[in-house]
């Protein structure tokens, strides 16, 4: 089975068996699955909001899921079957209202129930970065958290 490892501001969109790695502080990954397709692809992302100066990167939360969704869907994906899972979103400093983590997980969670995509499991919040695996095998995920 392939690996590719991923980081901020990246995406990968997975068709052949493919674990999908990545490691999160106050950062979201947004894994979203087909299981009749077994089409998988997970992102990963720092800020929340793209605000409209400079280029549309994917290291803003609202540009990277619609891409994410998007690139689904041009594989052959099918939205009324694609499934989502959610992770990250840490609050990595003393002051909460300073930390972007809350917010980031926001956005993935508007934005999917925008695009009507299931959360069928998540973890986010919390004090500790994650390690997280993704198979598009299965849509399992498998999940490590910081010490």
């Amino acid at each position: 089975m392939e690996q590719k490892v991923i980081y901020s501001e990246q995406l990968h969109i997975a068709v052949n068996p493919t674990e999908i790695i990545t490691v999160l502080g106050s950062c979201v990954a947004v894994c979203l699955f087909d299981p009749k397709t077994r089409i998988g692809g997970m992102n990963h992302y720092l800020l929340p909001l793209w605000n409209g100066n400079g280029l549309k990167s994917l290291k803003y939360g609202n540009i990277s899921n619609e891409r994410l969704i998007e690139g689904m869907l041009s594989v052959g994906a099918n939205l009324k079957s694609i499934q989502a899972k959610v992770f990250g979103g840490a609050v990595l400093n003393i002051d909460e209202k300073l930390s972007v983590g809350p917010r980031n997980v926001q956005v993935a969670l508007d934005i999917l129930k925008e695009y009507n995509i299931p959360i069928v499991s998540s973890h986010v919040g919390g004090d500790k970065g994650r390690k997280i695996i993704f198979s598009n095998q299965d849509g399992g995920v498998y999940m490590k958290l910081s010490r």
